[in-house]
């Protein structure tokens, strides 16, 4: 029954997350350029169906009128993206086994800044999961108004199913995502083709008035405009994935990962600035209500409401937005096996899974950004002020990293190429000054407390690292006195087959055996002694008397009394009886005893505590 059971759990799993793959097969879940993009790529190219949105709702704050100032911090985000892909593009040269923020950072300006990086970009792609998530649900809600209220479960559900998905392994999700992923593209570019295809056989009007008139609530000052443009700045998101995940690509990694970053550029500035140009033109600006987004507005006046490529285009705008957490999923748990070859988060995020994954970084992902999604109600705009300041926080420290790297090693045209990485740091340095004071009040003040407590774990983590890896050293390793005697002691609330088995492995690992009794009821005591006289082999039976009926504390006195920490040629072991019911449930339904027992000694360096089961199984009475 016991072997039944696992073979269907085994047979669930297989069928959830496929087969084990070998590790020779690793080389095969490398991933072409082709599907890189959809995989690496999809976070920053989903952020096309709100970043314009984003700005715009800040901006309507001022009134309606305020939106003409959409078109020009969107020109001005592109060109800080074109910077940034610059610098990113050098880091990915020279970095060619991954050159995450975490990464050029600790190599170069040193243990701290390192890991403010590594907490900063972790704590993003928990965001990135939450946003686009939530961002995708609500493309559904614009189409079925009516599932509005059931957001938090839609997304939930997605979540889950990512998870799935990417404990498959890289390459099958890196299949299952690109058909969506360039299905979203073509329809946006289709979008902004025929968008701007209507404008110029219009003959190129002046933009429409924005068909809602917001009346004005705050004043169009230098603060609101630089709140707008950091809002808009979501757009940047996903940049640095690329950088991260260079070895996840076919051989040459560096090219093949440059000549993707550089794709991914290209068409996030066509399709963020043909988005927001149209919308202004056509006089889009976020609804009254809420439940319909801007891309879904604009899809309705250019392919018409009726029209199948406006449902298409939902269709695909929903997949792009909840597929776009793959790239957190794709980079979270690797950077994670990262810090954890470091000593800085536990060892089991540098595991692989039998899938070629790190399955434990990407279950603690899920969870993480679950909680976030049932924390701030499902809607985006609230996670929104969250987001991003972990971005442009790992962005100034990954260039500036790469500026000292230049200094350091020179090289060819080394001045150039620093003064592109110091381009790069010194602008994304200012937006995360303008992001951080912006945003501050709307929730970007729950990262910047976050992150410090991040970095406290890291340390806290690789102390205790530090302190075990001294401990089992060998260095000042002397030759300790052999054991000579090994005093077993078997715990027993009975005679039966389990204490039987208990006792005879005792016996196998040493001639010092002393069964003991722990008295909490005279009248069991005297049935176990004359079982003992008839079972017992002569072994001594020692009876504890425990007049308050517990059962530990006597325990513990009476081994506290043979324990005597100056002799190092001494060991107390305890062996304890166990059983083990072949259903969980039906553990249950057996005392906890050996299990108390256990916890009481197994802390004590002096204690060997072994456990001997005694598997039960069902009997037919």
């Amino acid at each position: 029954m016991i072997k039944t059971s696992h073979q269907q759990g085994f047979r669930l799993r297989r069928l959830l997350i496929g087969n084990p793959l070998s590790t020779e097969q690793m080389i095969h879940e490398r991933l072409t350029k082709i599907k890189a993009l959809a995989v690496f790529a999809s976070d920053a190219l989903s952020s096309t169906a709100y970043a314009t949105e984003e700005i715009m709702l800040v901006l309507i704050l001022a009134g309606s009128g305020a939106v003409k100032l959409a078109w020009p911090l969107a020109i001005g985000i592109a060109v800080l993206l074109a910077i940034v892909v610059s610098s990113y593009e050098q880091t990915i040269h020279a970095y060619p086994t991954g050159g995450g923020s975490y990464t050029v950072t600790h190599e170069n300006l040193g243990q701290l800044p390192g890991l403010v990086a590594a907490s900063a970009i972790l704590t993003d792609y928990v965001l990135t999961v939450s946003v686009s998530i939530t961002a995708g649900v609500a493309a559904i809600t614009s189409v079925v108004p009516e599932l509005y209220g059931y957001r938090i479960i839609l997304a939930l559900f997605f979540i889950m199913v990512i998870t799935l998905l990417n404990l498959r392994g890289v390459r099958e999700s890196g299949t299952i995502f690109a058909v969506p992923t360039y299905i979203f593209i073509a329809l946006i570019l289709v979008m902004i083709a025929t968008g701007l295809g209507k404008w110029l056989l219009n003959g190129m009007p002046l933009a429409a008035p924005p068909k809602i008139n917001y009346p004005a609530t705050r004043d169009l000052t230098l603060f609101l405009i630089l709140r707008a443009f950091s809002s808009g700045c979501a757009a940047l998101t996903g940049v640095e994935a690329i950088s991260n995940g260079v070895p996840a690509f076919k051989p040459p990694e560096s090219k093949n990962a440059a000549q993707t970053l550089l794709m991914m550029a290209g068409l996030l500035i066509t399709m963020f600035l043909g988005i927001t140009f149209l919308a202004y033109q056509y006089g889009i600006v976020p609804s009254e209500t809420g439940y319909e987004t801007l891309i879904s507005q604009l899809g309705r006046d250019i392919f018409g409401a009726k029209n199948i490529m406006y449902y298409v285009l939902q269709a695909a705008t929903t997949l792009i937005l909840i597929l776009a957490a793959n790239t957190s999923f794709a980079d979270f748990p690797r950077l994670s096996s990262i810090l954890a070859q470091d000593r800085y988060m536990p060892h089991q995020f540098a595991h692989i899974g039998d899938r070629l994954i790190f399955s434990n970084g990407i279950v603690v992902l899920a969870a993480l950004s679950a909680f976030l999604v049932v924390l701030f109600g499902g809607e985006t705009t609230r996670l929104i002020p969250l987001y991003a300041v972990g971005v442009f926080l790992s962005f100034t420290l990954s260039q500036a990293g790469m500026v000292m790297r230049w200094r350091r090693k020179k090289g060819k045209n080394w001045h150039i190429k620093a003064i592109v990485n110091g381009i790069g740091a010194l602008a994304t340095g200012i937006v995360l000054i303008i992001f951080s004071a912006t945003k501050f009040i709307y929730g970007a003040w729950l990262v910047l407390l976050w992150i410090p407590l991040l970095i406290s774990f890291f340390l806290i983590v690789n102390r205790h690292y530090k302190s075990v890896a001294r401990q089992l050293s060998l260095e000042e390793y002397g030759n300790p006195p052999p054991i000579c005697r090994n005093r077993v002691i078997v715990p027993i609330g009975g005679v039966h087959k389990g204490v039987m088995t208990a006792l005879d492995y005792a016996r196998s690992i040493s001639e010092d055996v002393t069964a003991v009794h722990v008295e909490v009821d005279p009248n069991e005591t005297t049935k176990i002694v004359e079982k003992w006289n008839k079972w017992g082999n002569g072994m001594r039976l020692e009876i504890l008397p425990s007049p308050y009926r517990s059962i530990i504390k006597p325990l513990v006195n009476y081994v506290d009394k043979l324990d005597d920490p100056k002799r190092r040629d001494q060991v107390v072991t305890i062996v304890l009886p166990q059983f083990i019911a072949e259903k969980p449930w039906k553990r249950l339904l057996h005392n906890q005893t050996a299990l108390l027992i256990h916890m009481a000694f197994v802390f004590r360096k002096e204690i060997i505590v072994i456990d001997v089961p005694f598997h039960l199984h069902e009997v037919k009475l």
